[in-house]
This record gives structure tokens, sequence and C-alpha cells, in this order.
């Protein structure tokens, strides 16, 4: 079979900087990430510190950090293939068809849990991961960067309605980064779907978990600072997988083609950015009171409201008040993921920071389509509601 050779056929503008931003990201992001870990590894801890903490070039390698990454997408491979839970059908795609999903991710989060509490009492020393941490995200930036260079290569062999309308401009390193195929599977074996919320998210909770035994091996007990944000981020992932239906509705799944930009975000930037705040306190360990730790925890169960994917525009409750509700929630968690740290550093608050951008950035992009789907209706709704996020503010 001829790789089909189509042309672009849609001139949506373009997102993240165009060409210059898809040219640019791919390089500084990964770096971005190495940075990060080991600034959280310096003794000072600070962003801005000169010379800035780099690490020796051997330090950035361990061959059982490759090992250790292939065993693991080969693990929640299996685990994903295995014939349990439900099979949901995604939204209607541009040929009329629906593609099938298997939904059982928080059956492989269940059977994750059980291998490694096995591997506690097997005496596995989970702590390593600490000392293991950036040969891991290297190996898993370059894992990002094969996926994405064999997901464009094989686009080019995929018919035109599986395309992404975002993703398919002409421009090599555009496409590259956006994703030019849809929804790339081998067989019935989805890669986009598969990495949206199993090695990357789960590998989060694995991660979270070694920074705790290292804090154990060093100090004989986990901090509450500790405990509190690996609670967090815990209960946040197993809500995440238990509601994983949820996520065939949503902008990555319909809208985004699957490149670098989901690639490297699902497999590289989610695990090794999102649990900065438990190697922070590794090396940098916070005393917590139970005062203190109360009312974090009660700005952390501050109820959420899902997405409406109905036909109608809520204007009723908080979407009568903000019109994503849902976002406002998610920075209020993400901030008290980062209260245990302390205020005197700025490194915990890389999430807050991150996300806040990423989500005002998101809101834009559903702004735009929203107006392209319900018209004069959402003109209406915006005068109603004219507040995105934060009520009075933005």
């Amino acid at each position: 079979m001829k790789p089909n050779k189509h042309k672009a056929t849609h001139s949506a503008e373009r997102e993240f900087g165009g060409a210059l931003g898809a040219t640019c990201i791919p390089v500084f992001l990964p770096l971005t990430v190495l940075y990060l870990l080991s600034v959280c590894r310096s003794p000072a801890a600070s962003v801005l510190q000169w010379p800035p903490p780099l690490p020796p070039a051997a330090h950035l390698w361990d061959p059982l950090a490759a090992v250790l990454i292939v065993g693991w997408i080969t693990l929640q491979s299996f685990l994903y293939l295995l014939p349990i839970g439900k099979v949901s059908e995604g939204l209607v795609l541009r040929d009329g068809s629906r593609l099938k999903y298997a939904i059982n991710g928080f059956h492989a989060l269940s059977i994750t849990a059980v291998l490694l509490l096995v591997c506690l009492w097997l005496g596995m020393p989970l702590g390593y991961l600490f000392e293991l941490i950036l040969p891991l995200a290297v190996c898993a930036i370059g894992v990002s960067y094969l996926l994405s260079m064999y997901l464009y290569i094989r686009s080019f062999w995929a018919p035109q309605h599986a395309l992404s309308l975002g993703g398919n401009t002409g421009n090599p390193l555009y496409d590259f980064f956006m994703g030019r195929e849809l929804n790339p599977r081998i067989g019935d074996f989805d890669l986009k779907y598969f990495c949206e919320l199993r090695p990357g998210l789960i590998g989060w909770v694995v991660i979270n978990l070694g920074m705790l035994m290292k804090e154990v091996d060093l100090r004989g007990s986990p901090s509450l600072a500790m405990l509190l944000v690996n609670g967090f981020q815990l209960l946040y992932v197993t809500d995440a997988l238990w509601n994983e239906e949820a996520v065939l509705t949503t902008m990555d799944i319909v809208h985004d083609g699957f490149g670098f930009m989901l690639a490297f975000g699902d497999l590289a930037w989610v695990p090794f950015t999102y649990g900065l705040q438990a190697m922070f306190l590794v090396v940098h360990p916070q005393s917590l009171s139970t005062l203190g730790a109360a009312g974090i925890i009660l700005l952390n169960e501050l109820e959420t409201i899902a997405t409406a994917t109905g036909k109608r525009l809520l204007v009723s409750g908080w979407w009568g008040f903000v019109r994503h509700p849902n976002y406002l929630g998610d920075l209020l968690m993400a901030l008290a993921w980062s209260l245990p740290c302390g205020m005197l550093h700025i490194l915990p608050y890389f999430y807050v920071i991150y996300f806040t951008i990423l989500l005002i950035h998101r809101e834009a992009r559903d702004e735009k389509q929203c107006r392209a789907k319900y018209g004069l209706a959402w003109d209406t709704y915006c005068r109603r509601v004219p507040y995105r996020i934060i009520p009075y503010i933005y």
C-alpha cells in the first residue's frame, strides 16, 4: 500500500505559537522537565539560582531506568488489553462511525496497587526511584519522541477522514507537534486513549510513592505533608480512572490529533512535573500543624462539577456564575496540593502556575469551538454569564 499523500484541506488558525511554537516547545519543554527535577533536588530549591543546578551528563542515564520505563509501558499495555471492565463507544466521527473503547483504567490502577504492595512486602527499595528520577525522565522523554515520530510517519497511510483538522496543515514541524492522525490504532489498541490516562497518570502515583518511601528511608516515617500530597494526588488519579469514560468527550480525544504535544504531555510532563511537591518534600521537609492540615484538606475537598455534555447551555447553579466552575475547582485543588510544602519556595507551586496558564489557554480554545457550535446562543450565554473561570476577576 502506498502512503496517502493528500494535501491539507483545513485552514484552521494555528495554535501554540504556530510553526515557531511547534519548533521551540519540543526542545524547551523536555529541558524544563529536567531543570525542574534538578532544582527540586538542590539544597536551595530556587528556580532563579545562578549558576543553575545542572547535573553532570553521567547522572542523566542509567540502563535500569530504560528497563523500568519499557517494563512499565509493557505492563500497562497488558492491563489495557485484559478483557475486564466494559466497552463504550466514542462520539461520532466525520465518517459517521464510532470507535469502541475499553473502560478498564480503574482495574489497571487496582492491579498496579496490588503489585506495588507485593513489591513492598518483598522489600524492594521503591525509594531508589528518587535516585533514578532524572534517568527515568530522560527515558520517558526519549519514548515520547520515538512515539511521536512513529505517529507522524504512519499518519501518511491514514485516510483523509481519519486525520485531525488542526494537525493537517502541510507544515511538517507543526503537524508533528499537533498530531496528524486523530485516533491512531494498532488493531483495537488505541494509542492516544491508552497514553491519556494509563502509563503517565498511574506512573505519577508510583513516583509519589517512591518519594514517600525515600522519606521513610531518610527519616524513619513519612511526614504529614508527604502523606497529604500522596493522598490528594492518589485521590485525583483514582477519580480520573473511576470516571474514565468521561475522557471520551474531552478536547484531547475529540479534537486534537495524537502527536508530540499529547505524547510528551502524557508520558513525560505529567508524571515528572505534576509530582514535584513530593520530590521537593524529600529534600526540603516541612512541619505541618493539625489545624493547617485540616484547612488544606477542606480546600482540596471543595466540590467540583463535571463538564456538561448535553446540547443545552446551563445557566443555573455554579454554571450560571462562571462559565467553567470545574476549572476553578481544579485550580483550588492544585493549590491544596502545594500548600503542604510551605510558602518559602515557589517551586512547589509550579503546577498551580502552569495549570492556571493551561486552563486559560484551554478556555480560549473552548470559547472558539463553542462560538462556532452554538452561534448566537453562545453570545447570549456569555452576556448572561460574563466571568470565565474566576468570579469578578476573569
